[in-house]
């Protein structure tokens, strides 16, 4: 899944460089990953958790931008991370912008014992996904002001919320799915196939 988003990012003309944050003791198997996928990427040893990892990522970054990507969604497209970019770009009153999808399922909110509690609106409901595009100083300061939360958030645009940035949304294609079960796989293959990957 890492070498299909390398590919991605490696494509898309915004991305000057690219650097993964991987899991501790891995460090070598991604460099020889990117050496076969002839993409040139700087490698860290990424935190237990994700925010921790792109923390530790934070630090080899040396532009005024920064695209965030999570590998589990390797059906990125170079085009998505060239939009969100230029939309950040483009507005200086924005910290980020993240890719996300409109939610069309009702949504519950419930209790520990599964209770529901309440049922919000879903037309202002979005699912946010990555690739996140920051601002890499206000990326830089949410960590720097949110230490306490590196282990809990999902996402990273919570940190850049938090500290005040503003964050517009970026619809993303219904293919920019998440892999986290054998069926998510089987989906992604077949999607990838279609694209002759």
């Amino acid at each position: 899944m890492l070498a299909w988003s390398l590919r991605a990012f490696a494509a898309a003309e915004s991305v000057g460089e690219i650097v993964v944050a991987a899991p501790p003791g891995s460090e070598q198997r991604v460099e020889a990953l990117a050496v076969v996928e002839e993409v040139e990427v700087r490698v860290t040893a990424g935190g237990i958790q994700r925010s921790q990892s792109v923390a530790r990522a934070m630090n080899l970054v040396d532009t005024p931008l920064v695209a965030v990507h999570d590998a589990a969604r390797p059906l990125i497209r170079a085009e998505l991370v060239d939009e969100i970019v230029r939309r950040l770009s483009g507005d200086e009153d924005l910290a980020g912008v993240v890719a996300a999808a409109q939610v069309s399922d009702t949504i519950k909110e419930a209790s520990h014992s599964r209770r529901v509690i309440r049922t919000p609106e879903r037309d202002h409901l979005w699912a946010a996904q990555t690739p996140q595009a920051f601002r890499a100083d206000a990326l830089r300061a949410s960590i720097a002001e949110h230490p306490d939360l590196l282990g809990t958030v999902s996402d990273d645009s919570v940190l850049v919320e938090r500290s005040g940035g503003e964050v517009l949304l970026h619809a993303s294609p219904p293919e920019n799915l998440k892999v986290t079960t054998p069926l998510d796989m089987r989906l992604a293959e077949l999607l990838l196939a279609e694209r002759g990957e």
